[in-house]
């Protein structure tokens, strides 16, 4: 279909998820990962103790820290995704999700996916947990340091109104994004960032159990 030629419908009401931290547990899985390569690109290894002080602090902080630029990040990150393309059907899903996506599905609410993972591994994951059948799309941009713009693009291939969209994420740059994008954002504290954090950028709203979502959700459709 060509997506330009698709008109916006009004009353449809979208929630949109990133993937990694926010419904896979990915981070169990790229720890070993990254620690493993992490020789082969000149950057620090991190223990347990330094994961939990890293989800206190934002990227570009944790970046000068480690003294990691921007071409050496996406370098790493992009071998990261490869390799766990090899292993994501093994990864966790975070507990609650699987019922949360069924619930605001099952609510009338559409559900996409917005991520910097590939779509091939996405679709990977939903289908060894059963979950192909309530995603209604799966979108996957590149552009790391500027997830507004992948955002902006999202909105308009998918012809979604940004009244009508809330999207779901687990790191400041999520809600940093949105604000951008000039969309409403839930985060989430089980996640990569840590909520201290995620509530210092004041988000619409901040989930702490999957449970949350789908009366804030209805919540916020209603008084909008």
């Amino acid at each position: 279909m060509n997506h330009k030629l698709r008109l916006m419908i009004p009353d449809r009401k979208y929630v949109i998820f990133d993937f990694d931290g926010t419904i896979a547990d990915t981070l169990e899985l790229a720890f070993p990962i990254y620690n493993r390569i992490a020789p082969e690109y000149s950057v620090q290894q991190v223990s347990r103790q330094e994961l939990e002080l890293l989800r206190s602090r934002k990227l570009q902080d944790v970046m000068k820290s480690y003294g990691l630029s921007r071409l050496r990040l996406l370098s790493l990150l992009l071998r990261m995704r490869k390799e766990m393309s090899l292993h994501i059907a093994g990864a966790g899903m975070i507990r609650g999700m699987g019922d949360s996506l069924k619930e605001i599905g099952n609510a009338g609410f559409r559900l996409g996916i917005l991520t910097s993972n590939s779509r091939k591994n996405v679709i990977h994951f939903l289908q060894h947990h059963s979950l192909s059948g309530i995603i209604d799309f799966v979108y996957s941009g590149n552009n790391f340091f500027g997830k507004e713009m992948v955002i902006r693009r999202m909105l308009e291939r998918e012809n979604i109104a940004r009244d009508s969209v809330v999207y779901v994420g687990d790191e400041t740059r999520d809600i940093e994004a949105c604000k951008k994008a000039g969309i409403s954002v839930i985060a989430v504290s089980w996640g990569l960032n840590s909520r201290d954090i995620l509530a210092s950028l004041n988000p619409d709203h901040l989930a702490d159990d999957p449970e949350e979502l789908l009366p804030y959700v209805r919540n916020f459709f209603r008084s909008a």
